[in-house]
C-alpha cells in the first residue's frame, strides 16, 4: 500500500480535535479519504478542525470513546489518538487518561474487529519512562514508575500496546503501533505545559523562559509535518511495529531555550524551576526501524520547525 491507497477509504480518527489528530484529519482529507472524527473535547479544540467542518466526507462527532463505540457503514482504518498528551493535561485528568488508554482502546479495538478495519495505536516515547538507554530502540522495555504521577500516561500507553497486540494475536486483527516522540508545530495549546509552548509564550512576552532542573535534560523534537508523514507511512505499510517516529536531533532544554530566543529575537533569559517528579533525563529515538521499514526520516531541522511554528504562537498570544 502507499498513501494513494487512502483515497476513497473511510477512516475513523479518535482524538481528532487534538494537536496530532487534527493534522492527521487534514492529511487524510487531502488524500481523498472520508473521515469520521471523534473527540470528547476534554483537551481537543473545535477550532483545530473547524476549517474541515462542512467539507465533503468529513464528519465531526462529539463522543467519549470509553463508552460503547459504533460507526455506521464500512470502515477501512482507525487511528486511535484519543488521550490527554501533555503533563499538564494528564495530571489534571489522571483517571480519564487511564480510562481512555484502557477502556477507550478496548472499545476502539472492538470497533476495528467488528468492521474488519486496520487499527493504528498512537503510543508514545513515554513507554520508555526515564530511560537508562540512549537513544531508545523499540526493543528497550523502559524504566517507568507505575505509581508516580506520570505513570497514569506511561502505563495507559503501555497497557494499550499490550491490548493491541493481544487483539492481533487472539483475533488476527490488522494492527500498527507507533511510538511518537516529542512533536511540535501549529495548533499546540499555548498553556499545555510542554517546553516549546512555554518557551514561545515567555519569549514572545519578553519574560524569562521556564527551565526545569538545570536544563541539561534532553528532548528530540519532530516538526508536525514530518510526524504525520511518518504516521501515515506506518498506517499503509505492512509493518506492525512498534515503530519509533521522531527526530533524532537531540538538544538540551537550555539549547532549546536559546534557539527559541534566537527565533523570536528577544533575550529575556531563563528562570530555573524545580524538576518535576520522574521527568525523563534523556529522550532520543533510534529511528533505524522507521528508516528501514517505512523509508522515512525527519526532514525539517529544529530551527526551521521553530520558525514555522512561531507565527502560530504570535497569533494565539496576540503579539505582533
Amino acid at each position: 500500500m502507499d498513501l494513494d491507497s487512502l483515497n476513497g477509504g473511510h477512516g475513523v480518527v479518535t482524538g481528532a480535535a487534538g494537536f496530532l489528530g487534527s493534522h492527521l484529519c487534514d492529511r487524510l482529507v487531502g488524500h481523498g479519504a472520508r473521515v469520521t472524527a471523534i473527540d470528547n473535547f476534554i483537551t481537543g479544540r473545535t477550532d483545530n478542525v473547524g476549517h474541515l467542518v462542512g467539507t465533503d466526507g468529513f464528519n465531526l462527532v462529539s463522543y467519549d470513546v470509553t463508552n460503547f463505540l459504533h460507526v455506521p457503514g464500512e470502515v477501512d482504518f482507525i487511528l486511535h489518538f484519543a488521550s490527554p498528551a501533555s503533563p499538564v493535561d494528564y495530571l489534571r485528568w489522571p483517571i480519564q487518561t487511564l480510562k481512555v488508554g484502557a477502556l477507550g482502546t478496548h472499545k476502539v479495538l472492538g470497533l476495528a474487529r467488528a468492521k474488519g478495519a486496520r487499527f493504528m495505536l498512537a503510543s508514545t516515547s513515554e513507554v520508555y519512562g526515564d530511560p537508562l538507554v540512549n537513544p531508545q530502540p523499540e526493543t528497550y522495555w523502559g524504566n517507568v514508575n507505575p505509581v508516580g504521577p506520570r505513570g497514569v500516561y506511561d502505563e495507559a500507553k503501555r497497557f494499550a500496546e499490550s491490548l493491541t497486540l493481544a487483539y492481533h494475536r487472539a483475533h488476527g486483527l490488522d494492527v500498527r503501533i507507533s511510538r511518537t516522540f516529542n512533536t511540535f508545530g501549529p495548533r499546540m495549546a499555548v498553556n499545555d505545559g510542554r517546553a516549546i509552548p512555554a518557551f514561545f509564550k515567555a519569549a514572545l512576552c519578553n519574560e524569562p523562559l521556564p527551565v526545569f532542573g538545570d536544563g541539561s535534560q534532553t528532548r528530540s523534537l519532530c516538526y508536525v509535518d514530518d510526524q504525520i508523514e511518518g504516521l501515515l507511512r506506518l498506517l499503509v505499510s505492512d509493518y506492525i511495529g512498534p515503530v519509533n517516529i521522531g527526530n533524532p536531533e537531540e538538544v538540551t532544554m537550555l539549547e532549546l531555550a536559546e534557539a527559541v530566543q534566537d527565533v523570536v529575537g528577544t533575550r529575556p533569559g531563563v528562570q530555573f524551576l524545580p524538576l518535576p517528579t520522574d521527568d525523563p533525563r534523556v529522550r532520543r529515538p533510534d529511528t533505524t526501524l522507521a528508516e528501514r521499514e517505512l523509508g522515512w526520516k525527519a526532514q525539517v531541522p529544529l530551527r526551521d520547525g521553530l520558525e514555522r511554528t512561531m507565527p502560530w504562537f504570535r497569533e494565539q498570544l496576540g503579539v505582533a
